[in-house]
């Protein structure tokens, strides 16, 4: 198999992310705060005192009044995190954004005490999937192709597979969606803008793109999902993953075979054989 050239262009465009995110709004940012409280419900239902915690976040105000003593580490390539020194490891809606989501778990697995909890949530592939849809469909009538857009979110059973490949014990993905509602295309545009979730793919297009791809998504979009009041939907899936540090506390599969009575009986049931 021939492997690819070490030069290989990063997905995203790292200089772009970091421009981009100075121009956000702090009353844009409901994606976080919507994040933010899936976090303490679930940390509600575990009964563990967490008490030396670090978050990974692009926006440190959204965090800092609810977790006051955590130690906040900017989403870079390389997380500013201690080895073995955390024993709950949260990763805040920037996994979407990363180049390497694989090094960015196993980094936050590293950091992890024993038995130590790690909570990520993050945008996942059902994301703005309408407006996915009606560029695409826009450009090829406009352009016959497409041109790299909106960035390429994982679905919850990949990232439920990188759990495992990072090492980490118990693994667990989930996912809830919410729906924002818009006047129109533009003002979509403009909310994405504001919370700095705009294209930064590298191989995105950098020429000037005409307002009449734009105009022809819009009447798409509206003539294909608008809602009785014309608004446009638009939905954002947030994935929410956890894993554990490997400890010898934890509970542990059976080995196959060792079960000491039949299903059946377990649940008070008949059993019938399957024909020959």
């Amino acid at each position: 198999m021939r492997l690819p050239p070490s030069d290989t262009p990063a997905l995203f465009d790292r200089p772009a992310l970091l421009q981009r995110r100075r121009r956000v709004q702090a009353d844009a940012l409901f994606l976080h705060e919507a994040a933010l409280a899936e976090v303490q419900d679930r940390l509600s239902l575990v009964k563990r005192v967490f008490t030396d915690i670090a978050i990974v976040t692009p926006f440190p105000t959204i965090w800092r009044a609810q977790f006051p003593n955590a130690r906040i580490v900017e989403d870079g390539e390389v997380l500013d995190l201690p080895g073995s020194e955390h024993d709950l490891v949260i990763h805040a809606m920037a996994l979407h954004q990363a180049n390497d989501p694989v090094g960015q778990i196993i980094q936050c697995r590293r950091a992890l005490r024993p038995d130590g909890l790690f909570l990520c949530v993050s945008l996942g592939g059902q994301t703005l999937h309408e407006l996915r849809a009606v560029l695409a469909q826009a450009e090829i009538e406009a352009r016959g192709g497409l041109s790299p857009r909106i960035a390429p979110m994982a679905e919850i059973r990949d990232l439920g597979a990188l759990l495992q490949r990072a090492g980490l014990a118990l693994p667990v993905a989930d996912s809830f969606t919410l729906t924002a509602a818009y006047r129109d295309l533009r003002h979509l545009m403009q909310d994405l803008r504001a919370m700095g979730e705009t294209n930064i793919l590298t191989a995105r297009d950098r020429h000037f793109t005409r307002r009449a791809l734009f105009e022809q998504a819009n009447r798409l979009y509206a003539d294909h999902v608008a809602q009785p009041d014309q608004r446009l939907p638009a939905t954002f899936e947030i994935l929410c993953l956890t894993g554990w540090a490997p400890d010898d506390s934890q509970p542990k599969p059976l080995r196959p075979g060792s079960a000491t009575m039949r299903l059946a009986a377990a649940l008070g049931t008949g059993e019938t054989k399957l024909p020959d």
